[in-house]
């Protein structure tokens, strides 16, 4: 908790702060890189950093927090920091980078404010910001005991293209490392530039498989870096070559129990879902499970045989599809046409929702199960890359 005084300064300043918080951040990074330019080059995501939405995501999530903290004494927002927690980790982040975040942090938040920031909402802010920052620390060195902290060599055992745009590698690590349905792991390359780009790609097979099979998305930008990493892999990685990839993590893994369960999924947002319902049938469950999955056509949908092969196995599980274009695949009655509809799909009463795919479709599966009497605490999510629901929220 915050001291009185400083919860007072924040909570009256909170809306100055806040509506200046992108100004801040855009100027954070502008000069954290111009100081410190392998920060840039060897673990912040390029393509983020040239389209905003890492600022966006990092204003959102300080004014979330400094609001929690000011409205809610006690009672930490932990799902979001649990999922920067780990992703953190999936980057190898260390102490010592928090200190170099507060000192361009608070020398952007005093070149944007100017003397409207005082000592004292200097020093009421700085309680802000090392609060959030011990705990993310605390949390992630938790991490880091559990999962291990740095590069592991994964030989790549098989490459298969599996649609136009999208190829999976199946990758055997060098030392196992245990996973839980539904975690991602980072792949860090070598550009042509020499910069060491991190990714972050969801496993798509059950942990017990042994081998981990990663499906990656061909991001198609125009003139844009975000595809960097993306379309290295698929121009240049076959079987036999050695990639540099993470511990596994990830807060969106299958829940425990035996509860019922909606798996929703949009494009490559299926990945988890495959390691879930994988885990599902290699541990013989029968477990009542509600899948979901939207897509731009059956031919753009990614492991679709699987998908089907994987819920068909499973004696409690039901599939229901949307394609925005049904393609050849008009009259099926197994498919949709359209966007995803879960105000009629019948769902057992204390079900746990796992959603993941673009931030659209997971804030239109969201209202709907919210109006249909799901608690938002049973309501979990994944977002691919910086967290917008936040910044939005």
């Amino acid at each position: 908790m915050l001291s009185p005084e400083s919860a007072a300064t924040v909570r009256a300043t909170l809306p100055v702060v806040a509506g200046a918080i992108q100004d801040i951040t855009a100027r954070f990074y502008e000069t954290m890189f111009a100081d410190n330019p392998e920060l840039l080059r060897d673990l912040f995501n390029r393509g983020n950093q040239a389209n905003g939405e890492q600022r966006v995501a990092l204003a959102g999530s300080i004014a979330a927090y400094a609001t929690a903290l000011v409205e809610r004494p006690g009672e930490l927002p932990s799902t979001m920091l649990s999922r920067i927690a780990n992703k953190h980790a999936s980057l190898g982040v260390t102490e010592e980078q928090y200190a170099i975040v507060h000192k361009y942090l608070f020398g952007a938040i005093g070149e944007v404010l100017g003397d409207v920031v005082t000592p004292e909402i200097a020093q009421a802010w700085d309680e802000v910001y090392w609060h959030m920052a011990e705990t993310l620390i605390g949390l992630e060195r938790d991490l880091y005991r559990r999962a291990g902290q740095g590069w592991t060599p994964a030989t790549v055992i098989e490459r298969r293209e599996e649609t136009a745009n999208t190829v999976s590698f199946l990758l055997r690590p060098e030392r196992p490392m245990p996973a839980l349905p539904g975690q991602y792991v980072s792949v860090r390359v070598t550009l042509p530039d020499g910069a060491r780009q991190i990714r972050q790609y969801s496993l798509s097979n059950a942990p017990e498989r042994g081998d981990w099979r990663i499906t990656v998305k061909r991001v198609r930008g125009e003139g844009a870096p975000e595809g960097e990493v993306s379309t290295w892999l698929h121009a240049n990685v076959k079987a036999g070559d050695v990639l540099a990839v993470s511990a596994p993590f990830g807060d969106l893994t299958l829940p425990e129990g035996d509860g019922p369960l909606l798996l929703a999924s949009a494009g490559i947002g299926v990945t988890p879902v495959l390691s879930m319902l994988d885990h599902l049938v290699v541990t013989g469950s029968d477990r009542r499970v509600v899948v979901v999955h939207a897509d731009r056509s059956p031919d753009a949908h990614v492991h679709r045989e699987e998908l089907a092969n994987l819920v068909a196995a499973l004696p409690g599980a039901t599939l229901h599809r949307w394609y925005e274009d049904l393609g050849g695949h008009a009259g099926d009655p197994a498919v949709s046409v359209g966007w995803a509809d879960l105000s009629a799909i019948d769902l057992t009463e204390g079900v746990v929702a796992c959603l993941c795919g673009p931030l659209p479709f997971m804030r239109a599966a969201r209202a709907q199960l919210i109006e249909r009497g799901v608690p938002a605490s049973a309501i979990h999510y994944e977002v691919f890359g910086p967290d917008l629901w936040i910044a939005a929220a």
